[in-house]
């Protein structure tokens, strides 16, 4: 029995792994002394020039990979690709838009730079190191070259609307529809920002929050930012929704004498979105609900990572959320323009 062993480990080393180990010691080798070359990243022929906000200081980034910092510090490497390479071409449209000269700045911010980190400005970006140090260890890796891949794969790619550059402009989760530009900043209407579905949205973190204001301290901020006007708590306490957009946000609000913009209120006192209803909470504070989270324009993040884990492409989330709008390379654009 023990020659029978024998002879069958004998016959496993001889059948299979010897000839593992020929064909391992067949394959090439490097260089006595030298690592085996790494793989390169080709640069893109765009540079653009960052004001990086924590750092106080502007830097040139090479486009491509300014944009897998964007999309790292913009959008959950969590979320399916498709959501994350239409991330990409909206975040390069807009980084392009400002690079090209399409659109500009708001003056006086970093006059004579492309862009910066801000998000409540520009967008939202972070390091390769940064953005692996707040991923957990075990996905750090894996996500960076998820978020590398979703801009490698849309590399150049662009959002036009009849030969000009887009305004691509996002936010994290809508109320159920986006919302048209008008209602939300001051301009004209654009054809492309106009308000539409967005499904999904209510599964993302927070989608409906509630906050409570002492109804003196929504007085004095009232008192602050309106110093003409003449606020009580009564003026508070009978507060009044006038009219909401298309997108189901509020539009108007009528506080004592004077009538707010629902985005004039959402900033005031810092509310997630301008989707919001108030009600008494008790006979000193008011309780206020909102739906959503950011100005609701554009492409919803939530919304076109629904679109993709129901099958949807990167092209067809674009093309849902900005409307009639072309996606071609910065090459052709720069060609036909």
């Amino acid at each position: 029995m023990k020659k029978l062993i024998l002879y069958a480990g004998i016959m496993l080393i001889v059948v299979i792994l010897l000839p593992l180990l020929i064909v391992k010691g067949c394959g090439p080798s490097p260089a006595p002394g030298k690592k085996p070359p790494e793989e390169t990243v080709q640069p893109s022929q765009y540079t653009i020039t960052v004001y990086n906000a924590s750092l106080k200081k502007a830097e040139e980034m090479d486009l491509e990979e300014y944009i897998k910092g964007v999309v790292a510090a913009e959008m959950p490497a969590e979320f399916s690709i498709e959501a994350l390479k239409a991330q990409a071409v909206a975040a390069r449209t807009f980084a392009y838009g400002r690079l090209s000269g399409a659109y500009a700045s708001k003056a006086g911010v970093h006059d004579g730079i492309d862009i910066c980190t801000d998000s409540t400005h520009c967008q939202a970006w972070t390091d390769k190191a940064s953005a692996m140090k707040k991923w957990s260890i075990l996905f750090a890796a894996r996500y960076w070259s998820k978020i590398s891949k979703a801009v490698d794969d849309t590399r150049g790619l662009i959002v036009t609307y009849q030969g000009t550059v887009a305004n691509t402009l996002f936010h994290a989760s809508s109320a159920g529809r986006t919302e048209n530009v008008e209602d939300v900043w001051a301009g004209g209407s654009v054809p492309y920002l106009r308000s539409v579905p967005s499904d999904g949205d209510e599964v993302s973190k927070g989608y409906v929050t509630t906050v409570y204001f002492k109804i003196g301290d929504m007085v004095r901020k009232l008192k602050n930012a309106y110093p003409k006007e003449d606020f009580d708590e009564d003026s508070v306490r009978d507060m009044e929704i006038l009219q909401y957009t298309a997108g189901g946000r509020v539009k108007t609000v009528k506080v004592g004498h004077i009538t707010l913009k629902g985005t004039e209120f959402r900033t005031l006192f810092n509310l997630r979105s301008a989707a919001f209803k108030f009600e008494p909470a008790d006979d000193d504070k008011i309780k206020i609900t909102t739906t959503g989270f950011g100005h609701g324009v554009g492409m919803s993040q939530w919304g076109a990572d629904s679109l993709a884990k129901r099958g949807g492409t990167f092209r067809e989330i674009l093309l849902h959320y900005y409307t009639g709008v072309d996606i071609i390379s910065i090459e052709e654009y720069e060609q036909i323009k």
